[in-house]
């Protein structure tokens, strides 16, 4: 077993690159699979003399040094192609960050500043004609405020558990919440909001969006965030990109998501049918809704989950993984990895005695975040300041996740992305396409026209372009 000094080796490297911010998904830069070996239980993983790139971000601009914090920063940068975010706001807000010093606790709250700003409705037009003499907010303008603020307020989200107000994380989630709701009941048509049931206790809020109040029978799609990500995310990847062509688009928190994850505890889980089903019965009591042409995308770590939902729901019509997951533990560095054992009490004793007393507070952040989502305790703890002492559990659920027994069951013509430089989960998106049995296609995204990285976070619009063209040659255009 390696030492508590290899271990903290990989957490350094972990703390320098795992911030995959409001799309991110894996904890650590995973070593590139270029094969596939079975494990003890059939389950996905690596091959042990690969090597992770020397370089975590080549070819990117350089916003911070740091190359976590450095993604998140060309996430927000990128989203400005969707109106999600203003360049000469996310580049002021870079120089303010460096400028104070670079860590959680300016990035958050630099950004949450930027969102409580836009969030405050704009000033009031000239009185408007027809009567009745009233003073009306712009709304055009508020509409993608509100779009811009929801943007940074995830961005704030993303670290605020590395601040000295931990505990103010559900308070920065409910206003990126309030940006977003506002924007989409501001959109034209306003979007359709509802609650989907999610097993027995709880329900899932949904958003679905439609090009016009018509009852004309469309193509839709069904669009899943990964860990950490937010709406806005899903209008930058899917939602405004589906309207330009006509087609329908579905928002909407899953268990380890958004509303579900930081207001109701709903960790994330392994059989995400659970949640898409439910939203394929709600879209096919509608109208406006093609039965025939209802497509799932999943982006970062729900390009896992919902290729288990595609191996069990069968109504789907095509599918996309922007990437391809095996495996989401497999982001994890390999010497967090191993200490797992089917032993709880044990692996429990090396994490509290071995790993935890050696991390920074940067490193402890990073691991709070990763964990959060598999495990409302923890989540807890994080937000009273402290570091979970019950890693087995969570680690568990994360190793749940892995689809290697499923992929064979997907029937819908799949779609596969990668990007060059991957740096969650390298080498698992083209070993996910390998054990598809159904029609399908892989696309990996390039440096050379500046869509590489985890998600293309610079180039939302070719990632879009991709995306929908492979849909309307899989299902038709509207």
């Amino acid at each position: 077993m390696a030492s508590a000094l290899s271990r903290r080796g990989a957490l350094t490297g972990l703390a320098a690159g795992a911030a995959a911010l409001a799309t991110g998904t894996a904890a650590a830069h995973a070593a590139p699979a270029t094969a596939r070996t079975p494990g003890a239980s059939g389950a996905y993983t690596p091959p042990s003399d690969a090597e992770p790139a020397a370089d975590p971000t080549p070819g990117v601009m350089t916003l911070f040094d740091d190359p976590g914090f450095n993604f998140a920063g060309l996430l927000a940068l990128g989203a400005a192609g969707m109106r999600a975010s203003d360049v000469g706001e996310v580049l002021t807000a870079v120089n303010t960050i460096n400028t104070a010093g670079l860590d959680e606790q300016t990035f958050t709250d630099t950004f949450l500043a930027l969102g409580d700003r836009l969030a405050a409705p704009p000033r009031q037009g000239r009185t408007t004609r027809g009567g009745g003499g009233g003073r009306e907010a712009h709304e055009q303008t508020r509409r993608f405020r509100s779009l811009r603020a929801s943007q940074y307020y995830a961005q704030a989200l993303f670290y605020v558990l590395g601040t000295d107000a931990p505990g103010r994380e559900e308070a920065v989630y409910r206003a990126g919440r309030r940006g977003w709701d506002t924007f989409a009941g501001l959109c034209d048509p306003a979007a359709v909001t509802d609650r989907v049931p999610y097993g027995r206790k709880t329900s899932m809020p949904v958003w679905f969006f439609r090009p016009d109040t018509s009852k004309r029978r469309r193509p839709t799609v069904i669009l899943t965030n990964g860990s950490d990500g937010q709406n806005v995310d899903m209008w930058t990847y899917g939602v405004g990109a589906a309207l330009e062509r006509g087609w329908n688009a579905l928002v909407y928190d899953g268990p380890g998501q958004g509303e579900l994850l930081f207001v109701q505890g709903v960790p994330f889980n392994g059989t995400w049918e659970r949640a898409v089903s439910p939203l394929v019965d709600w879209l096919l009591r509608r109208p406006d809704v093609d039965p025939r042409r209802i497509a799932l995308t999943g982006i970062s770590m729900a390009g896992n989950l919902t290729v288990r939902a595609a191996a069990f729901e069968h109504r789907l019509a095509a599918l996309v993984t922007e990437p391809g997951v095996l495996s989401p533990w497999l982001g994890f560095p390999a010497e967090i990895r191993e200490i797992v054992s089917d032993d709880k009490e044990e692996t429990n004793r090396i994490w509290n005695e071995e790993v935890v007393p050696e991390l920074t507070p940067s490193e402890a952040y990073q691991l709070k975040k990763r964990i959060e989502c598999f495990s409302p305790e923890a989540m807890r703890e994080a937000r009273e300041g402290r570091m979970f002492t019950d890693f087995w559990t969570p680690a568990q659920a994360v190793m749940s996740l892995d689809v290697t027994s499923v992929v064979r069951k997907v029937a819908a013509p799949t779609l596969v992305l990668d990007y060059e430089a991957e740096q969650f989960y390298p080498g698992q998106p083209r070993e996910l396409y390998d054990l598809l049995r159904t029609r399908k296609e892989y696309v990996k995204l390039t440096a050379a026209t500046g869509a590489q990285l985890h998600c293309s976070p610079m180039a939302p619009q070719q990632h879009n372009e991709v995306v929908f063209d492979w849909l309307e040659d899989t299902l038709g255009t509207a």
